[in-house]
């Protein structure tokens, strides 16, 4: 499909939960709304790491997977018609003069838009690899890095290798499907929600602090590891069916970093409302770091940046209108459009996740 060539209000720069709620945000403001996601799916880190996952810290959900998050904020986004476009990432902002529009240069052509909201997350990533003899070997066959079905692990031994929450949840999440799930964590605490943490040691998974993977170890596939005692340095060989590695990913701002934004670290630096440096460029969620705050990369924090960058956005285009625009139960006529998810995209239930 080709893009438009007129103009958009708003454009937004990532379909992760942050973007998502933006661009239904954007709707209720009446903005005409572009996504762009290099991406082939919404979802964003979700989608690309823990489909399978649940989610614990999202409000109105005790748990949720993580595709079926991601579906439901999709199908939010989509309810006042806003353009998204899939697998396609941009490679340039270029900041007009003030009054003018910007344009966003994309690996398939060029937009024009009123503001921008760039809601990259942590930008681009990719696992961290284990550097242990047999983990290069057998990826994909014993050694995976991100669970697309939790069920290929039923009756199987897995050892989970990690201290962080994704390491920690996916040991308890597969203690109901695998035949065993021992995890393995270098260190002596884990950085970790303290209630996974305490629901760790009240499970059945067999934990070894204190000790790190050297080998794995096979034929055709993942039949042993050899796990060390960090401090006796003894070694313990254990039968395994599969490795599941845990211990972070790399990110990247790629593009973004010469786009002539103010940089902390691996964040933009934004005002209380959302602003960048750039006149029209705001950001929302992961990327964005308000100065003198913390940090919190969390989906809920990232929804209330949502708002505030689409309110003031909106007040850039319309200097006299609120940054508060009301409260939803106070909108009428409200108009749903269903938008269809696209092929593959998560929480389309067809045998395969991503």
């Amino acid at each position: 499909m080709q893009p438009p060539t007129d103009c958009y209000d708003v454009a937004i720069v990532g379909a992760g939960p942050a973007g998502l709620f933006s661009a239904f945000y954007a709707g209720m403001r009446n903005l005409r709304t572009l996504v762009l996601e290099a991406l082939p799916r919404p979802g964003g880190q979700i989608t690309a790491l823990y489909p399978e996952k649940y989610i614990y810290d999202v409000g109105g959900h005790t748990a949720v997977l993580g595709r079926d998050l991601v579906a439901e904020l999709y199908k939010q986004a989509g309810q006042f018609g806003a353009d998204f476009q899939f697998d396609e990432r941009v490679e340039r902002l270029e900041a007009r003069a003030p009054g003018e529009d910007l344009c966003l240069t994309t690996t398939r052509g060029e937009y024009r838009t009123r503001t921008a909201i760039l809601c990259a997350g942590l930008g681009a990533f990719r696992p961290n690899r284990l550097e242990v003899p047999g983990a290069k070997a057998f990826e994909g066959r014993g050694v995976d890095y991100v669970v697309g079905q939790r069920d290929r692990y039923l009756g199987r031994r897995v050892l989970v290798v990690g201290g962080g929450d994704t390491a920690v949840d996916w040991a308890l999440e597969l203690q109901r499907w695998a035949r065993g799930v021992t995890l393995v964590h270098r260190l002596d605490y884990f950085e970790a929600h303290q209630r996974s943490v305490l629901a760790l040691q009240e499970s059945k998974v067999r934990v070894l602090t204190l000790h790190h993977l050297e080998a794995i170890e096979g034929a055709t596939g993942v039949e042993q590891v050899i796990i060390v005692n960090s401090r006796s340095q003894e070694k313990i060989a254990l039968p395994m069916d599969d490795v599941l590695v845990c211990i972070g990913f790399k990110a990247d701002l790629g593009p973004i970093k010469e786009w002539g934004l103010t940089l902390s670290g691996r964040n933009l630096s934004v005002s209380s409302a959302m602003e960048t440096n750039l006149p029209g460029v705001f950001a929302a969620g992961d990327i964005a770091l308000t100065g003198g705050a913390v940090s919190m990369n969390l989906i809920a924090s990232g929804f209330g940046q949502a708002t505030m960058a689409v309110g003031c956005a909106n007040r850039f285009i319309h200097p006299k209108a609120p940054v508060f625009h009301g409260h939803s139960s106070q909108r009428k006529g409200m108009k749903y459009l269903p938008t269809p998810l696209p092929a593959g995209a998560a929480g389309e239930d067809k045998g395969e996740h991503p």
